[in-house]
């Protein structure tokens, strides 16, 4: 092997082995999560629910921009919560531009009919998209306590009821409840979306708050103390998710979250492929961003070192697409060097136990389906079916995620882009001529097709060489991609719901 390309191998094989490292790593992260829910599951029973004493005065603020198909039945549910209607004001903001504006109106009418105090506040520019919206309203609010539900949830009537009560400790900022699915079984795109969701909620949110670690807001079905958004500095809007931002500074300013995982608000997950890569993709790119934003400030802080280590696992996730997309690109030559370069037989042997992050992975997923059925033989069944679905699904949004990182973290700005939420429940409901439905196949998608093909290439080239190390990787891959294109294909040309 000559010079040039003996540097060639080396800086691949280099690479290739950086990224299965510090995706261990994120995998041993993970699983401490595991450990701090297990152990947490074990206590949550003899803890003393709280009630609420007496009644504070509530700010309730609903962020809409264009929800033509959702907002009526938003706000129904808002003024049906079990909450003293004189302890209670809602404000509507709409920043909407089209016919969704004349929909909040009419139903306001009937909802002051009710005695209840409702404002329909609509400014004159989208200044700050959803940042911007609810500092507007956070200004004229007359509440001690800011809950918050974006267009697409419907909380249960005793919903304020069940958090309001954990404000009692005055260092407490936020209490924050556990998204369910108004729409899980619609169709195999939102039965993964839940699946890989309540890995968060039950892991993420409740093992990180059980271990005393920053959590974050959801941006949604969570209770703010006005004071914590105050003293925190407010509503930002130079990242995607400020909801992220505003989590970091105000638990960096000791304030205290709260997580209750048997609190749950409904919620609509996303029927188009499209919607769902843009959901993810503002995740991910907002992700980075606010990981820009704070990685210094959490460095340079005061807190345990374990704490340190779990809010820069959580600010830097969005980075483990950018290594999967590595992964995909290099495994292919990675294959041909270990047939072609005997020489790094050691090598090969030596990342082979890193497949441990696999079983981390597997942990982690089975532990988060704790919530599914109290029986465990219908779990695991569920698990079987969802688990590869999900593996498969996710790594093939490590283009566009990892992109959306990429941009977030070089700084690049760009517009806040929200995700359709389309009212379907049931498989016989058509939302093709939904107007926020777009009928265009976008270039994300052609580039999707190649790497499915490029993906399946890998699986020849295993049984060419006789080497099946790496074909469940390539099979996930081949799977997810032509999943994720040919779903966006399908529901533009024939769709059916």
């Amino acid at each position: 092997m000559n010079l040039f390309f003996k540097i060639i191998v080396i800086t691949i094989l280099v690479i290739y082995f950086f990224c299965l490292l510090f995706i261990f790593l994120y995998s041993l992260i993970q699983v401490h999560l595991v450990y701090h829910y297990l152990k947490w599951q074990k206590i949550k029973n003899t803890k003393n629910i709280l009630t609420l004493q007496e009644f504070p005065f509530v700010t309730i603020q609903l962020p809409i921009y264009n929800e033509l198909y959702v907002a009526e039945r938003l706000l129904k549910n808002i003024a049906s919560l079990d909450f003293p209607k004189e302890r209670l004001e809602i404000q509507v903001l709409d920043d909407s531009r089209d016919e969704t504006p004349q929909i909040i109106a009419s139903q306001i009418q009937a909802i002051k009919n009710q005695g209840i105090n409702i404002t329909h506040l609509q400014r004159p520019k989208r200044t700050g998209y959803k940042a911007g919206a609810l500092a507007y309203g956070l200004e004229i609010s007359k509440g001690d306590y800011i809950a918050i539900f974006d267009a697409d949830f419907l909380p249960y009537p005793d919903f304020l009821l069940k958090t309001l009560p954990y404000f009692k400790d005055k260092k407490v900022g936020l209490v924050q409840a556990r998204w369910s699915h108004l729409n899980e079984n619609y169709s195999i795109f939102t039965r993964i979306q839940a699946f890989a969701l309540n890995g968060h909620f039950s892991i993420e949110q409740q093992g990180r708050n059980a271990g005393g670690y920053f959590i974050n807001f959801n941006g949604t079905a969570g209770v703010w103390r006005k004071a914590a958004i105050q003293t925190a500095g407010g509503w930002h809007s130079d990242t995607l998710t400020e909801d992220l931002d505003l989590s970091y500074r105000a638990q960096l300013q000791g304030w205290k979250f709260v997580y209750l995982e048997d609190v749950v608000a409904p919620a609509e997950i996303p029927v188009a492929v499209e919607a769902i890569k843009s959901q993810q993709h503002r995740w991910s790119k907002g992700g980075a961003e606010t990981s820009r934003k704070h990685l210094k400030n959490i460095v340079k802080s005061k807190l345990p070192w374990l704490n340190k280590v779990h809010s820069i696992a959580h600010l830097l996730n969005s980075t483990v697409f950018l290594l999967i997309l590595c992964l995909s690109f290099l495994s292919i030559p990675v294959l041909i060097i270990k047939h072609t370069y005997l020489e790094f037989r050691l090598f090969f042997e030596t990342i082979n136990l890193l497949v441990i992050s696999f079983i981390n992975l597997l942990f982690f997923y089975f532990v988060s389906t704790k919530n599914k059925s109290p029986k465990t033989s219908e779990r695991i069944i569920y698990f079987v079916i969802m688990f590869p679905a999900f593996l498969c699904l996710s790594m093939s949004l490590a283009l566009q995620n990892a992109i959306a990182a990429l941009t977030g973290f070089l700084g690049r700005n760009t517009s806040f882009v929200r995700t359709p939420k389309f009212n379907i429940f049931n498989q016989n409901k058509n939302w093709h001529n939904n107007k926020y439905f777009s009928k265009r196949i976008k270039l994300f998608t052609f580039i999707e097709i190649f790497l499915a093909l490029y993906s399946l290439s890998g699986i020849y080239l295993a049984y060419i060489l006789q080497d099946f190390g790496l074909l469940p990787f390539h099979l996930c891959l081949t799977c997810g991609y032509s999943l994720l294109s040919g779903g966006a294909i399908y529901q533009v040309w024939r769709p059916k719901k």
